[in-house]
Protein backbone atom coordinates (compact mmCIF):
# COMPACT_ATOMS: atom_id res chain seq x y z
CA UNK A 1 0.00 0.00 0.00
CA UNK A 2 1.53 3.40 -0.98
CA UNK A 3 1.49 6.18 1.85
CA UNK A 4 -0.61 8.37 -0.07
CA UNK A 5 -3.30 5.56 0.00
CA UNK A 6 -2.50 5.12 3.69
CA UNK A 7 -3.06 8.69 4.90
CA UNK A 8 -5.93 9.27 2.78
CA UNK A 9 -8.07 5.72 2.91
CA UNK A 10 -10.99 6.25 4.66
CA UNK A 11 -10.93 4.80 8.40
CA UNK A 12 -14.26 2.79 7.83
CA UNK A 13 -13.28 0.73 5.10
CA UNK A 14 -13.67 -2.46 5.50
CA UNK A 15 -10.94 -5.39 5.18
CA UNK A 16 -10.33 -9.50 5.25
CA UNK A 17 -7.83 -9.42 8.26
CA UNK A 18 -7.78 -12.93 9.16
CA UNK A 19 -8.76 -16.65 7.87
CA UNK A 20 -8.64 -19.35 9.57
CA UNK A 21 -8.97 -23.30 7.82
CA UNK A 22 -9.16 -26.45 10.05
CA UNK A 23 -9.61 -30.06 9.41
CA UNK A 24 -10.62 -32.57 11.79
CA UNK A 25 -9.17 -36.37 10.23
CA UNK A 26 -10.27 -37.89 13.94
CA UNK A 27 -13.68 -36.78 14.54
CA UNK A 28 -16.02 -36.22 16.80
CA UNK A 29 -15.50 -32.37 17.23
CA UNK A 30 -18.65 -30.55 16.90
CA UNK A 31 -19.70 -27.95 14.86
CA UNK A 32 -19.36 -24.60 16.91
CA UNK A 33 -16.06 -25.92 18.73
CA UNK A 34 -14.47 -26.08 14.82
CA UNK A 35 -15.58 -23.06 14.41
CA UNK A 36 -14.13 -21.41 17.38
CA UNK A 37 -10.84 -23.77 16.27
CA UNK A 38 -10.42 -22.12 13.15
CA UNK A 39 -11.29 -18.59 14.83
CA UNK A 40 -8.56 -18.55 16.45
CA UNK A 41 -6.15 -19.83 13.80
CA UNK A 42 -7.89 -16.60 11.92
CA UNK A 43 -6.54 -14.31 14.80
CA UNK A 44 -3.38 -15.94 14.70
CA UNK A 45 -3.10 -15.69 11.04
CA UNK A 46 -4.34 -11.30 11.74
CA UNK A 47 -1.16 -11.97 14.60
CA UNK A 48 -3.52 -9.76 17.02
CA UNK A 49 -5.00 -11.92 20.33
CA UNK A 50 -7.13 -9.10 21.12
CA UNK A 51 -9.06 -9.12 17.94
CA UNK A 52 -11.68 -12.11 18.80
CA UNK A 53 -12.25 -10.06 21.54
CA UNK A 54 -13.40 -7.26 20.17
CA UNK A 55 -15.73 -9.21 17.76
CA UNK A 56 -19.45 -7.67 17.97
CA UNK A 57 -20.97 -9.57 15.07
CA UNK A 58 -21.43 -13.06 14.50
CA UNK A 59 -22.44 -14.21 11.20
CA UNK A 60 -22.74 -18.51 10.62
CA UNK A 61 -23.44 -19.76 8.02
CA UNK A 62 -26.54 -22.30 7.89
CA UNK A 63 -25.04 -25.96 9.50
CA UNK A 64 -26.36 -29.59 8.64
CA UNK A 65 -24.80 -31.53 10.37
CA UNK A 66 -26.36 -31.00 13.73
CA UNK A 67 -28.77 -27.67 14.79
CA UNK A 68 -28.34 -24.75 16.85
CA UNK A 69 -30.75 -21.91 17.99
CA UNK A 70 -27.91 -19.41 17.70
CA UNK A 71 -24.39 -20.96 17.21
CA UNK A 72 -23.51 -17.90 17.18
CA UNK A 73 -23.90 -16.71 20.38
CA UNK A 74 -21.72 -20.03 21.37
CA UNK A 75 -18.88 -19.43 19.37
CA UNK A 76 -19.07 -15.72 20.51
CA UNK A 77 -18.75 -17.32 24.27
CA UNK A 78 -16.31 -19.88 23.39
CA UNK A 79 -13.60 -17.08 21.87
CA UNK A 80 -14.46 -14.25 24.68
CA UNK A 81 -15.73 -11.93 23.12
CA UNK A 82 -19.10 -10.17 23.91
CA UNK A 83 -21.17 -9.90 20.91
CA UNK A 84 -24.11 -7.42 20.03
CA UNK A 85 -25.32 -9.46 17.28
CA UNK A 86 -25.74 -12.71 15.94
CA UNK A 87 -26.84 -13.79 12.69
CA UNK A 88 -27.75 -17.08 11.21
CA UNK A 89 -28.54 -18.04 7.58
CA UNK A 90 -30.53 -20.73 5.27
CA UNK A 91 -29.31 -23.18 3.30
CA UNK A 92 -27.23 -22.59 -0.26
CA UNK A 93 -23.67 -22.18 -1.35
CA UNK A 94 -23.52 -18.39 -2.07
CA UNK A 95 -24.10 -18.10 1.52
CA UNK A 96 -20.33 -16.94 2.87
CA UNK A 97 -19.80 -14.51 -0.09
CA UNK A 98 -23.16 -12.53 0.39
CA UNK A 99 -22.27 -12.43 4.38
CA UNK A 100 -19.33 -10.69 3.28
CA UNK A 101 -20.78 -8.82 1.00
CA UNK A 102 -23.35 -7.52 3.60
CA UNK A 103 -20.17 -7.41 6.31
CA UNK A 104 -18.29 -4.81 4.44
CA UNK A 105 -21.40 -2.39 4.42
CA UNK A 106 -22.20 -3.05 7.76
CA UNK A 107 -18.45 -2.20 8.82
CA UNK A 108 -18.19 0.77 6.53
CA UNK A 109 -21.46 1.94 7.94
CA UNK A 110 -20.60 1.98 11.41
CA UNK A 111 -22.91 -0.87 12.47
CA UNK A 112 -20.47 -3.12 13.26
CA UNK A 113 -16.40 -2.96 13.62
CA UNK A 114 -15.16 -6.41 14.13
CA UNK A 115 -17.49 -9.28 12.32
CA UNK A 116 -16.78 -13.39 12.21
CA UNK A 117 -18.04 -14.81 9.30
CA UNK A 118 -17.82 -18.61 9.12
CA UNK A 119 -19.35 -22.06 9.51
CA UNK A 120 -18.18 -25.46 10.13
CA UNK A 121 -19.41 -29.31 9.59
CA UNK A 122 -18.90 -32.70 11.03
CA UNK A 123 -20.72 -34.71 8.68
CA UNK A 124 -18.41 -37.28 8.44
CA UNK A 125 -18.45 -37.63 11.85
CA UNK A 126 -22.44 -37.38 11.97
CA UNK A 127 -22.57 -40.32 9.38
CA UNK A 128 -20.28 -42.71 10.91
CA UNK A 129 -22.57 -42.54 14.10
CA UNK A 130 -25.92 -42.59 12.32
CA UNK A 131 -24.75 -45.95 10.72
CA UNK A 132 -24.24 -46.76 14.33
CA UNK A 133 -27.42 -45.65 15.40
CA UNK A 134 -25.41 -43.74 17.99
CA UNK A 135 -25.87 -39.64 18.53
CA UNK A 136 -23.41 -37.37 19.65
CA UNK A 137 -22.95 -35.55 23.07
CA UNK A 138 -23.02 -31.96 21.10
CA UNK A 139 -24.19 -29.02 22.55
CA UNK A 140 -28.26 -28.50 22.93
CA UNK A 141 -29.89 -24.63 23.31
CA UNK A 142 -33.43 -25.09 24.66
CA UNK A 143 -36.42 -22.77 23.25
CA UNK A 144 -35.35 -20.19 25.87
CA UNK A 145 -32.44 -19.24 23.85
CA UNK A 146 -33.73 -16.46 21.36
CA UNK A 147 -32.65 -17.79 17.77
CA UNK A 148 -30.92 -15.74 15.39
CA UNK A 149 -31.58 -13.13 13.24
CA UNK A 150 -32.07 -14.98 9.84
CA UNK A 151 -29.66 -13.34 7.59
CA UNK A 152 -29.76 -15.08 4.21
CA UNK A 153 -32.55 -17.06 3.71
CA UNK A 154 -33.04 -21.07 1.79
CA UNK A 155 -32.41 -21.13 -1.90
CA UNK A 156 -35.43 -22.48 -3.49
CA UNK A 157 -34.83 -25.86 -4.10
CA UNK A 158 -37.67 -27.81 -6.33
CA UNK A 159 -40.52 -26.31 -8.06
CA UNK A 160 -43.37 -28.29 -8.71
CA UNK A 161 -42.52 -29.24 -12.50
CA UNK A 162 -39.46 -31.54 -10.40
CA UNK A 163 -41.14 -32.22 -7.77
CA UNK A 164 -43.75 -34.33 -9.35
CA UNK A 165 -41.48 -36.74 -11.18
CA UNK A 166 -38.59 -36.95 -8.36
CA UNK A 167 -36.00 -34.32 -9.70
CA UNK A 168 -35.00 -33.96 -6.22
CA UNK A 169 -31.14 -33.56 -5.51
CA UNK A 170 -28.27 -32.05 -6.69
CA UNK A 171 -26.97 -34.97 -8.66
CA UNK A 172 -30.12 -35.33 -10.09
CA UNK A 173 -30.27 -31.99 -11.98
CA UNK A 174 -25.90 -31.09 -12.49
CA UNK A 175 -26.21 -33.98 -14.82
CA UNK A 176 -28.90 -32.50 -17.09
CA UNK A 177 -26.48 -29.14 -17.08
CA UNK A 178 -23.74 -31.19 -18.33
CA UNK A 179 -25.39 -33.33 -21.43
CA UNK A 180 -26.82 -30.01 -22.60
CA UNK A 181 -23.45 -28.81 -22.59
CA UNK A 182 -22.09 -31.64 -24.52
CA UNK A 183 -24.55 -31.67 -26.80
CA UNK A 184 -24.13 -27.45 -27.21
CA UNK A 185 -20.08 -28.53 -27.85
CA UNK A 186 -21.19 -31.00 -30.24
CA UNK A 187 -18.95 -33.54 -28.64
CA UNK A 188 -19.63 -37.30 -28.53
CA UNK A 189 -20.40 -38.97 -25.36
CA UNK A 190 -16.28 -40.30 -25.01
CA UNK A 191 -15.23 -37.06 -26.08
CA UNK A 192 -17.32 -35.48 -23.37
CA UNK A 193 -16.12 -37.61 -20.71
CA UNK A 194 -12.81 -37.04 -21.46
CA UNK A 195 -13.11 -33.45 -21.22
CA UNK A 196 -14.52 -33.37 -17.73
CA UNK A 197 -11.94 -35.87 -16.56
CA UNK A 198 -9.43 -33.35 -17.65
CA UNK A 199 -10.82 -30.63 -15.94
CA UNK A 200 -11.10 -32.35 -12.54
CA UNK A 201 -8.29 -33.77 -12.93
CA UNK A 202 -6.46 -30.30 -12.81
CA UNK A 203 -8.86 -29.32 -9.92
CA UNK A 204 -6.97 -32.28 -7.83
CA UNK A 205 -3.72 -30.54 -8.97
CA UNK A 206 -4.37 -27.56 -7.04
CA UNK A 207 -5.73 -29.60 -4.37
CA UNK A 208 -2.50 -31.74 -4.11
CA UNK A 209 -0.89 -28.32 -2.96
CA UNK A 210 -3.12 -26.92 -0.64
CA UNK A 211 -2.56 -28.00 2.99
CA UNK A 212 -6.29 -27.04 4.11
CA UNK A 213 -7.68 -29.66 1.11
CA UNK A 214 -9.28 -33.10 2.29
CA UNK A 215 -7.91 -34.67 -0.52
CA UNK A 216 -4.39 -34.11 -0.93
CA UNK A 217 -4.17 -36.24 -4.41
CA UNK A 218 -3.56 -35.39 -8.09
CA UNK A 219 -5.73 -37.79 -10.46
CA UNK A 220 -5.57 -38.57 -13.34
CA UNK A 221 -8.71 -37.65 -15.60
CA UNK A 222 -8.88 -41.51 -16.84
CA UNK A 223 -9.39 -42.41 -12.61
CA UNK A 224 -12.07 -39.38 -11.91
CA UNK A 225 -14.09 -40.56 -15.10
CA UNK A 226 -14.28 -44.23 -15.31
CA UNK A 227 -16.19 -46.01 -12.98
CA UNK A 228 -14.37 -49.08 -10.58
CA UNK A 229 -15.59 -50.15 -7.13
CA UNK A 230 -14.00 -47.55 -5.70
CA UNK A 231 -15.46 -44.21 -7.96
CA UNK A 232 -19.23 -45.96 -8.57
CA UNK A 233 -21.46 -44.43 -11.30
CA UNK A 234 -23.82 -41.53 -9.14
CA UNK A 235 -25.84 -40.47 -12.37
CA UNK A 236 -24.32 -40.31 -15.98
CA UNK A 237 -22.02 -38.93 -16.69
CA UNK A 238 -21.03 -38.34 -13.13
CA UNK A 239 -18.94 -40.93 -10.84
CA UNK A 240 -17.93 -39.99 -7.57
CA UNK A 241 -15.08 -38.25 -8.11
CA UNK A 242 -17.50 -35.94 -10.06
CA UNK A 243 -19.67 -35.04 -7.50
CA UNK A 244 -19.34 -32.76 -4.33
CA UNK A 245 -17.24 -34.24 -1.36
CA UNK A 246 -19.93 -33.35 1.91
CA UNK A 247 -17.83 -36.39 3.90
CA UNK A 248 -15.88 -34.38 5.55
CA UNK A 249 -15.29 -32.29 9.16
CA UNK A 250 -14.03 -28.95 8.10
CA UNK A 251 -14.37 -25.69 9.31
CA UNK A 252 -13.61 -21.99 8.03
CA UNK A 253 -13.42 -18.46 9.47
CA UNK A 254 -13.04 -14.94 8.13
CA UNK A 255 -12.56 -11.79 10.31
CA UNK A 256 -13.12 -8.68 9.34
CA UNK A 257 -12.80 -4.72 10.53
CA UNK A 258 -12.74 -1.24 9.73
CA UNK A 259 -9.34 -0.16 8.92
CA UNK A 260 -9.12 1.95 11.86
CA UNK A 261 -9.52 -0.73 14.28
CA UNK A 262 -6.96 -2.73 11.91
CA UNK A 263 -4.63 0.05 12.85
CA UNK A 264 -5.69 0.53 16.01
CA UNK A 265 -4.69 -3.56 17.12
CA UNK A 266 -1.56 -3.32 14.84
CA UNK A 267 -2.26 -6.19 12.54
CA UNK A 268 0.50 -5.93 9.74
CA UNK A 269 -0.84 -4.29 6.54
CA UNK A 270 0.66 -7.25 4.23
CA UNK A 271 -2.02 -8.77 6.18
CA UNK A 272 -4.59 -6.49 5.06
CA UNK A 273 -7.11 -8.00 2.20
CA UNK A 274 -9.61 -5.42 0.96
CA UNK A 275 -13.18 -6.93 -0.39
CA UNK A 276 -13.55 -4.62 -3.99
CA UNK A 277 -16.90 -5.60 -4.63
CA UNK A 278 -19.63 -8.11 -4.35
CA UNK A 279 -22.91 -8.80 -6.53
CA UNK A 280 -25.30 -11.44 -6.31
CA UNK A 281 -28.44 -12.36 -8.47
CA UNK A 282 -29.98 -15.80 -9.31
CA UNK A 283 -31.49 -17.55 -12.14
CA UNK A 284 -35.04 -18.66 -12.54
CA UNK A 285 -35.69 -20.83 -9.33
CA UNK A 286 -37.40 -23.51 -11.41
CA UNK A 287 -35.05 -25.51 -14.24
CA UNK A 288 -37.43 -25.95 -16.49
CA UNK A 289 -38.13 -22.39 -16.98
CA UNK A 290 -34.63 -21.59 -17.94
CA UNK A 291 -33.63 -20.57 -21.38
CA UNK A 292 -30.73 -22.90 -21.88
CA UNK A 293 -29.58 -26.00 -19.09
CA UNK A 294 -26.09 -24.94 -20.30
CA UNK A 295 -26.08 -21.56 -19.12
CA UNK A 296 -26.98 -19.02 -16.29
CA UNK A 297 -27.76 -14.76 -17.89
CA UNK A 298 -27.32 -14.44 -13.73
CA UNK A 299 -24.00 -15.37 -13.97
CA UNK A 300 -23.02 -13.37 -16.39
CA UNK A 301 -24.71 -10.32 -15.68
CA UNK A 302 -23.61 -10.33 -11.95
CA UNK A 303 -19.75 -11.37 -13.02
CA UNK A 304 -19.63 -8.47 -15.06
CA UNK A 305 -20.84 -6.13 -13.32
CA UNK A 306 -18.12 -7.21 -9.95
CA UNK A 307 -15.44 -6.34 -12.91
CA UNK A 308 -17.27 -3.49 -13.78
CA UNK A 309 -17.94 -2.49 -10.01
CA UNK A 310 -13.78 -2.72 -9.26
CA UNK A 311 -12.93 -1.07 -12.20
CA UNK A 312 -10.83 -3.87 -13.96
CA UNK A 313 -11.52 -6.43 -16.68
CA UNK A 314 -11.20 -10.35 -16.64
CA UNK A 315 -7.66 -9.81 -18.06
CA UNK A 316 -6.37 -8.15 -15.05
CA UNK A 317 -7.38 -11.16 -12.76
CA UNK A 318 -4.74 -12.91 -11.66
CA UNK A 319 -6.81 -16.01 -9.21
CA UNK A 320 -10.35 -17.34 -9.25
CA UNK A 321 -12.07 -20.03 -7.74
CA UNK A 322 -15.13 -20.87 -10.14
CA UNK A 323 -17.82 -22.76 -7.44
CA UNK A 324 -17.24 -26.16 -8.14
CA UNK A 325 -20.01 -28.37 -6.81
CA UNK A 326 -20.02 -30.22 -9.82
CA UNK A 327 -17.49 -30.09 -12.94
CA UNK A 328 -21.30 -28.40 -15.47
CA UNK A 329 -21.07 -25.68 -12.61
CA UNK A 330 -18.04 -24.48 -13.72
CA UNK A 331 -18.04 -24.86 -17.43
CA UNK A 332 -21.35 -23.28 -17.12
CA UNK A 333 -19.62 -20.40 -14.95
CA UNK A 334 -16.30 -20.18 -16.92
CA UNK A 335 -18.55 -19.75 -20.54
CA UNK A 336 -20.71 -17.03 -19.20
CA UNK A 337 -17.64 -15.41 -17.54
CA UNK A 338 -15.01 -15.64 -20.56
CA UNK A 339 -12.82 -17.91 -18.72
CA UNK A 340 -10.85 -20.58 -20.57
CA UNK A 341 -11.29 -23.99 -18.97
CA UNK A 342 -7.36 -24.89 -19.53
CA UNK A 343 -5.50 -22.00 -18.76
CA UNK A 344 -2.15 -23.41 -16.95
CA UNK A 345 -1.51 -19.64 -15.77
CA UNK A 346 -5.27 -18.96 -14.37
CA UNK A 347 -6.57 -22.13 -12.85
CA UNK A 348 -10.20 -22.23 -11.96
CA UNK A 349 -9.77 -22.73 -8.35
CA UNK A 350 -7.48 -22.46 -5.53
CA UNK A 351 -9.01 -24.66 -3.56
CA UNK A 352 -8.98 -28.25 -5.43
CA UNK A 353 -12.97 -27.68 -5.45
CA UNK A 354 -15.81 -29.42 -3.44
CA UNK A 355 -14.25 -32.56 -4.53
CA UNK A 356 -11.39 -32.72 -3.27
CA UNK A 357 -10.55 -28.90 -1.61
CA UNK A 358 -13.89 -30.46 0.38
CA UNK A 359 -17.56 -30.09 0.51
CA UNK A 360 -18.90 -28.77 3.94
CA UNK A 361 -22.00 -28.49 2.45
CA UNK A 362 -22.84 -24.35 2.39
CA UNK A 363 -19.31 -23.10 4.11
CA UNK A 364 -17.01 -23.99 0.80
CA UNK A 365 -16.80 -20.62 -0.04
CA UNK A 366 -15.75 -19.63 3.25
CA UNK A 367 -12.86 -22.07 2.38
CA UNK A 368 -12.53 -20.30 -1.18
CA UNK A 369 -12.30 -16.57 0.27
CA UNK A 370 -9.52 -17.82 2.87
CA UNK A 371 -7.42 -19.18 0.56
CA UNK A 372 -7.76 -16.42 -1.91
CA UNK A 373 -6.26 -14.51 0.31
CA UNK A 374 -3.53 -16.49 1.11
CA UNK A 375 -2.69 -16.31 -3.02
CA UNK A 376 -3.48 -12.60 -2.87
CA UNK A 377 -1.10 -11.71 0.02
CA UNK A 378 1.23 -13.97 -1.85
CA UNK A 379 1.25 -11.46 -4.78
CA UNK A 380 0.72 -8.11 -3.53
CA UNK A 381 -1.31 -6.21 -6.07
CA UNK A 382 -2.92 -8.98 -7.90
CA UNK A 383 -7.05 -9.41 -8.12
CA UNK A 384 -8.88 -12.27 -7.50
CA UNK A 385 -12.59 -13.13 -8.01
CA UNK A 386 -14.68 -15.67 -6.11
CA UNK A 387 -17.61 -16.71 -7.60
CA UNK A 388 -20.26 -18.59 -5.52
CA UNK A 389 -23.58 -20.76 -6.19
CA UNK A 390 -26.58 -22.10 -4.24
CA UNK A 391 -29.15 -24.50 -5.36
CA UNK A 392 -29.52 -25.93 -9.39
CA UNK A 393 -27.29 -22.92 -10.62
CA UNK A 394 -29.77 -20.92 -8.97
CA UNK A 395 -28.40 -18.26 -6.53
CA UNK A 396 -25.23 -16.77 -7.26
CA UNK A 397 -23.12 -14.21 -5.52
CA UNK A 398 -19.53 -13.17 -6.61
CA UNK A 399 -16.76 -11.05 -4.83
CA UNK A 400 -13.25 -9.40 -6.56
CA UNK A 401 -10.60 -8.72 -4.01
CA UNK A 402 -6.99 -7.70 -3.49
CA UNK A 403 -4.56 -6.46 -1.27
CA UNK A 404 -5.25 -3.14 -2.28
CA UNK A 405 -7.76 -0.53 -1.55
CA UNK A 406 -10.56 0.06 -3.54
CA UNK A 407 -10.57 3.17 -5.16
CA UNK A 408 -14.07 5.10 -3.65
CA UNK A 409 -14.80 2.44 -1.56
CA UNK A 410 -16.16 -1.49 -1.76
CA UNK A 411 -19.16 -1.55 -3.83
CA UNK A 412 -22.00 -4.18 -3.65
CA UNK A 413 -25.03 -4.05 -6.54
CA UNK A 414 -28.10 -6.48 -6.41
CA UNK A 415 -28.76 -7.09 -10.44
CA UNK A 416 -31.63 -8.99 -10.22
CA UNK A 417 -33.76 -6.43 -12.26
CA UNK A 418 -31.38 -6.95 -15.46
CA UNK A 419 -31.23 -10.77 -14.94
CA UNK A 420 -35.20 -10.46 -14.90
CA UNK A 421 -35.49 -8.48 -17.77
CA UNK A 422 -34.01 -11.84 -19.79
CA UNK A 423 -35.84 -14.17 -22.06
CA UNK A 424 -36.86 -17.18 -20.19
CA UNK A 425 -38.43 -20.72 -21.45
CA UNK A 426 -42.10 -21.75 -20.97
CA UNK A 427 -42.30 -24.93 -18.57
CA UNK A 428 -45.07 -27.50 -19.04
CA UNK A 429 -46.08 -28.94 -15.62
CA UNK A 430 -48.15 -31.58 -17.24
CA UNK A 431 -48.07 -32.23 -21.00
CA UNK A 432 -48.84 -35.73 -22.97
CA UNK A 433 -47.52 -36.35 -26.69
CA UNK A 434 -44.13 -36.49 -28.53
CA UNK A 435 -41.50 -34.66 -27.53
CA UNK A 436 -37.81 -33.88 -28.50
CA UNK A 437 -34.95 -35.30 -26.51
CA UNK A 438 -32.79 -32.13 -24.85
CA UNK A 439 -30.91 -33.78 -22.00
CA UNK A 440 -31.10 -36.43 -19.74
CA UNK A 441 -29.15 -38.68 -17.16
CA UNK A 442 -29.45 -42.32 -15.71
CA UNK A 443 -29.04 -42.65 -11.55
CA UNK A 444 -27.70 -45.62 -10.52
CA UNK A 445 -28.34 -47.42 -6.98
CA UNK A 446 -24.96 -48.56 -4.72
CA UNK A 447 -25.31 -51.80 -6.53
CA UNK A 448 -24.30 -50.12 -9.63
CA UNK A 449 -27.64 -51.08 -11.53
CA UNK A 450 -29.67 -48.32 -13.12
CA UNK A 451 -32.71 -46.84 -11.03
CA UNK A 452 -34.10 -44.61 -13.09
CA UNK A 453 -33.86 -41.64 -15.72
CA UNK A 454 -34.68 -38.06 -16.03
CA UNK A 455 -35.09 -36.27 -19.11
CA UNK A 456 -35.72 -32.51 -20.20
CA UNK A 457 -37.35 -32.63 -23.60
CA UNK A 458 -38.97 -30.00 -26.19
CA UNK A 459 -42.17 -29.32 -27.30
CA UNK A 460 -43.21 -28.82 -31.02
CA UNK A 461 -43.75 -25.19 -30.13
CA UNK A 462 -40.74 -24.94 -28.22
CA UNK A 463 -41.72 -25.29 -24.65
CA UNK A 464 -39.72 -27.89 -21.97
CA UNK A 465 -41.01 -30.19 -19.95
CA UNK A 466 -39.00 -32.73 -17.50
CA UNK A 467 -39.78 -36.53 -17.13
CA UNK A 468 -38.62 -39.60 -15.77
CA UNK A 469 -38.44 -43.80 -16.89
CA UNK A 470 -37.89 -46.44 -14.88
CA UNK A 471 -37.87 -48.88 -17.95
CA UNK A 472 -35.18 -51.22 -18.18
CA UNK A 473 -34.45 -50.94 -21.86
CA UNK A 474 -34.84 -47.47 -22.01
CA UNK A 475 -32.42 -46.62 -19.29
CA UNK A 476 -30.05 -48.62 -21.09
CA UNK A 477 -30.32 -46.56 -24.23
CA UNK A 478 -30.18 -43.52 -22.37
CA UNK A 479 -27.19 -44.44 -20.25
CA UNK A 480 -25.67 -45.89 -24.01
CA UNK A 481 -26.94 -43.41 -26.92
CA UNK A 482 -26.65 -40.05 -27.82
CA UNK A 483 -30.35 -39.27 -27.68
CA UNK A 484 -30.14 -35.72 -28.76
CA UNK A 485 -33.40 -34.99 -30.79
CA UNK A 486 -34.97 -37.90 -30.81
CA UNK A 487 -38.40 -38.59 -30.26
CA UNK A 488 -40.33 -39.49 -26.90
CA UNK A 489 -43.40 -39.81 -26.27
CA UNK A 490 -44.39 -38.29 -22.49
CA UNK A 491 -48.10 -39.32 -20.33
CA UNK A 492 -49.17 -36.92 -18.38
CA UNK A 493 -47.96 -38.39 -15.50
CA UNK A 494 -44.72 -36.93 -16.21
CA UNK A 495 -42.97 -40.70 -18.19
CA UNK A 496 -41.62 -40.99 -21.17
CA UNK A 497 -41.01 -43.95 -23.58
CA UNK A 498 -39.22 -43.62 -26.75
CA UNK A 499 -41.50 -42.97 -29.86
Amino acid sequence: MTLQSRTTLDPRTPVLVGTGQTSERQGGVEPVDLMVRAARAAAADAGSTRLLELVDSVRVVGLLSWRYRDPGALVGARIGATVRHTGYSGNGGSTPQVLVNEAAEDIAAGRSDVVLIGGAESWRTRTKLRAQKLRPDWTVQDESVPAADILVTDVPMAAESERRIGLDRPSYVYPLFEQALRVSAGRSLEEHREVVGGLWSRFSKVAATNPNAWVQREYTAAEISTPSPDNRMISTPYTKLLNSNNMVDQSAVLLMCSVETATRLGIPQEKWVFPQSGTESHDTYAIAEREALDGSPAIRIAGARALDLAGIGLDEVAYVDVYSCFPSAVQVAAKELGLALDDPGRPLTVTGGLTFGGGPWNNYVSHSIATMATRLRESPGSYGLVTANSGYLTKHAMGVYRTEPPVGGFKRLDVQAEVDAQRTTRALLSYTGRASAESWTVVYGRDGSPERGFLAARTATGERTLAVSTDAEDLVTLAEVDIAGQQVSISEEGHFRFA
